[in-house]
């Protein structure tokens, strides 16, 4: 049986190698770094009360999203956090080739993301961004299939109706192509 030291130097391993892959995650979800912090911070507590009851460390991932996603869902439904709403401008576009029309490209998207309900959102963000699929994805936001097809249907029409197809399509393909090392 593994120590209380070994315990503690296994997560804080994993915590570093993975803290910001799930804070870019919540980030996704909620659009706003602060509040991602605060989701991130969320999921690993959750992660280390648990840590000593994971028997697959292959499963830790799918731990941690599912708990990203249930604290996310959790705080949109408070009260406060409705009321509240998020402002920035996004930047001008800078010429071709430059590192600023990714950044650019990048802030549109997640504008345009913040706009889908966060129901919908998650859906998208498990589905498109991690890569789930619609299995995987009802046993994280604990629902059924078919809800998490609905949703999918109605988040992508939504970002269509705000971004156009073409653009949708490349913004989901580039998000994960921006995650591998």
């Amino acid at each position: 049986m593994p120590s209380d030291d070994e315990d503690r130097r296994q997560f804080s391993e994993y915590f570093v190698a993975r803290r910001d892959v799930v804070r870019r995650s919540a980030y996704l979800m909620c659009g706003d770094w602060h509040w991602a912090d605060d989701l991130a911070q969320a999921a690993f507590i959750r992660l280390a009360s648990a840590w000593h009851r994971v028997r697959d460390p292959q499963a830790l991932d799918a731990f941690v999203r599912t708990c990203l996603v249930r604290a996310y869902l959790a705080e949109t439904r408070r009260v406060w956090r409705r009321r509240e709403r998020a402002v920035a401008e996004t930047p001008e576009l800078a010429g071709a080739g430059d590192d600023a029309e990714d950044a650019t490209r990048r802030v549109v998207f997640a504008t345009a993301l913040r706009q889908v309900p966060p129901r919908q959102r998650v859906t998208l963000i498990c589905r498109y961004y991690h890569e789930l699929d619609v299995a995987e994805t009802a046993a994280v936001l604990g629902c059924s299939e078919g809800t998490v097809k609905s949703q999918t249907a109605r988040g992508l029409a939504t970002l269509r109706r705000v971004l156009g197809d073409a653009v949708l399509t490349n913004e989901l393909v580039l998000a994960r192509k921006e995650e591998r090392p």
